[in-house]
This record gives structure tokens, sequence and C-alpha cells, in this order.
């Protein structure tokens, strides 16, 4: 008897992990399932999306053990959620996201250093490789170069009335406005500090000092910070709407619908506009009062980032680098309209404003107390434009921000 139960207790045994490895087969990670090495990247969707699905599927006709798949996650998440997930052993293996997280990825340990760093910086433009620059040493894989520029509707104004300067925008709105009932000469985000940031860089002024490293002050309480918030100020007065209708989304809206003549906005937007049969060209921004050139803009870079935590970090730095290659960097233009972060040359009637402003751009600072700029910078510029004092949100913002 004892022989046969002990019989009876080995063969349930034997059923129960051969059943149980049955049952746990369609519960395997993909990662494990079809190929040797799965890499998950999370990118944002409207673009992006198709160009890794189509560059993942190039990539693995060259390298057959390796997958990659695509799961959305904004880039305007991807940093918190990766902050959280990764840690965890849930997150990805690559994500998407804006030169100016590189200090809390950095400080955080999150991140891995780029592979082959000397190779890269030849291979990409000067200012995308400077931006992932973090205490000496690139991190990322830069997958697009970023600025913003003035878009203009050419049912609304010819080329030769583009505004060279602020002033003669300001002239061009009041006078427009009054004879197009219905219609804006000019929109934009005002309570946007990406783009407000425009107004406080007369005379070389930059946030936190000439390379944005200098935290000890934000330089947002300058002299010529504050004059040149007080005429951003001023134009409320010709475009009469209240910064609570003067978003994104409605100023994006507003000329996407044909309603505006001029808007700031960035390459993001050209499908968009293109496709609702606006015909409009791109210039330099406008001089700020007392100056001559274009005025400084924010440029940013999209890069992919390799986690830390990923178990096939030279897979994932390799797949990165082949986002950077011409033939990729050509798809991503055509996908995405965004401009390439290397030197390529793209057939596009709009390149050419987006390349004359990045040379006044400044590269956003990637220092951590850029999240604070973002929230307090935003509120103090839609409380300026409806009014507030100049001096007063500046002085406080820079406290805030340089504490």
């Amino acid at each position: 008897m004892k022989i046969r139960k002990y019989a009876v207790v080995v063969l349930g045994a034997a059923l129960v992990l051969f059943y149980g490895c049955r049952r746990n087969e369609s519960s395997v990670p993909r990662r494990f399932s079809k190929k040797q090495i799965a890499l998950t990247v999370w990118e944002s969707l409207d673009g992006p999306d198709v160009f890794i699905k189509q560059a993942a599927e190039k990539y693995t006709e060259m390298h057959p053990d390796i997958e990659v798949d695509f799961v959305n996650v904004e880039p305007n998440v991807a940093v918190a959620q990766f902050q959280e997930d990764a840690p965890k052993g849930v997150g990805p293996d690559l994500f998407t996201g804006a030169h100016d997280n590189l200090g809390v990825l950095v400080g955080g340990g999150f991140i891995l250093p780029s592979e082959d760093p000397e190779e890269i910086k030849k291979q990409v433009l000067g200012s995308c490789s400077r931006a992932l620059t973090y205490n000496g040493t690139l991190y990322g894989y830069p997958v697009s170069a970023e600025t913003y520029a003035l878009f203009y509707n050419k049912a609304l104004i010819s080329e030769n009335e583009v505004p060279s300067s602020w002033e003669e925008l300001a002239a061009f709105v009041k006078n427009f406005n009054a004879h197009h009932p219905g219609k804006q000469g000019f929109v934009m985000d005002v309570a946007n500090a990406y783009y407000t940031f425009i107004f406080t860089t007369a005379n070389g002024n930059r946030l936190f000092g000439q390379f944005g490293t200098e935290t000890s002050r934000s330089n947002l309480n300058t002299p010529d910070a504050v004059r040149g918030m007080k005429f951003f100020q001023s134009l409320h007065s010709a475009v009469s709407l209240p910064s609570s209708e003067m978003s994104t989304a409605t100023a994006d809206a507003a000329f996407q619908s044909g309603n505006a003549a001029l808007h700031i906005t960035g390459p993001w937007n050209i499908k968009n506009f293109s496709e609702a049969g606006v015909q409009f060209g791109v210039a330099a921004l406008p001089s700020l009062p007392g100056e001559s050139v274009p005025a400084a803009s924010f440029s940013g870079t999209r890069a992919v980032f390799v986690s830390a935590f990923s178990e096939y970090p030279k897979e994932a730095a390799d797949f990165a680098k082949f986002l950077i290659s011409p033939e990729m960097q050509q798809l991503r233009f055509r996908l995405t309209g965004a401009m390439p972060s290397i030197n390529t040359n793209v057939n596009s009637q709009y390149i050419a404003g987006f390349l004359k402003q990045l040379e006044y751009a400044f590269p956003m600072p990637s220092v951590p107390e850029m999240g604070q700029y973002w929230t307090v910078m935003n509120s103090a510029s839609a409380r300026i434009w409806d009014g507030a004092s100049v001096e007063q949100e500046l002085g406080r913002a820079d406290m805030q921000i340089s504490r």
C-alpha cells in the first residue's frame, strides 16, 4: 500500500507539473516567446509610432533574433512613469523624451550613457550633441531637432508683409483685427513658458546663464527680462483675448481653420496644417525691441534613451543608433515632419525657416530645476498676459526657481 500511495503521489505531481507548464505557456512574457530577444520602446502616437514600427520591422529583417515592440506612452508622462516602473522591472528598454529631462534621469541613475559617443557626436547636429551632454557625458540618441518659428497664412498675409520685428507684428495685428472681424492677426500659447521664454532673451539674457547651468540665478527678473515681458504684456491690447483663450489647442485650431494670420508653433504642426489645406510659410521669429536679429527660441532635442534597467542594453543601444542612420532619419521626416537630427537633405519648403531660427535658438537647460521653471513660469506668463505686475511676477518666479 505504501508503494502504491507513493506512485500515486508521484504521478499526481507529474500531472500538476505538466499541466501547469502547459497552462503557463500562453502567459510567458513575449520577451521569450518568439524571439531570443525582444526590446520594448515607449513612443507617442500620430507619426512617431508609425516610424518606430517601420524602423523595428526593418531592424528585425537585419537582426532576426531581435524583435522590437512599440508601446504608446506619451513623452510628457514618460519620464515620470519610467521613474516609477523601471526599478520594478516593468519599464521599457528604450523610451523617448526631451533632452531637458537629463538632469533628473542622470541624477537618478535611470539611463545609460551613449555607446560610441564620439561616433555619435560626429554623426548628429552639434546642437543635438550639446543638448544631450550632461556633466561632460553624452546620453541618449537624438532622433529629431526641434524649435519653433513664425507660421504665416499666405491667404491672409503676403510673404513681404511678414513682420521681422515684434513692433511690426503688433502694428500688423492691430490693423488686421480692425479689418477682419472674426479672425486674429496673431495667436500663440501665452501661458506656456516654452514660448514666452522668447521675451526674456534680449541682450543675450539666458535662463540659468549662457550654458543653462547656473541654477543659483534664473535670470528671469533681470532688466532685460522685465522689459521683454512688459512688451509681451502690451501685445494683449492688440490681440484682445485672455490667456484662457490663447492656449496651444485654441491657437493651433485658429490657424488650422484659416482664422489666424500668424502663429508661433513648431514642425510638429506641419502635417496637420497641410492636411487641413492651409497654404502657409515659415519664417524666423521677429526681433525683440532694440535688436536686429531673430529673437531667441528654445531648441529641443528629442532623444531615445536606453534604460539602465534593460536586460539588453547593448542591443537597445544598437537599435537606437539605427534610428539615427540617414535612411531612418529620412523616413522619420516623411512620417512626422520633424527636423532630422543629422545633416541630411530633406524635401520641404518649410525647413529653411526652422534652420534659420535654429541659428538663434538656445538649448533648453537640462538641470533638475527645469521642472520648477515650467510650473512657475507657465502660471506667471498667464498672469502677466492678463495684466499682473511684471516685476512682481518675475521676482516671485526667480525666488521659487532659484531657491
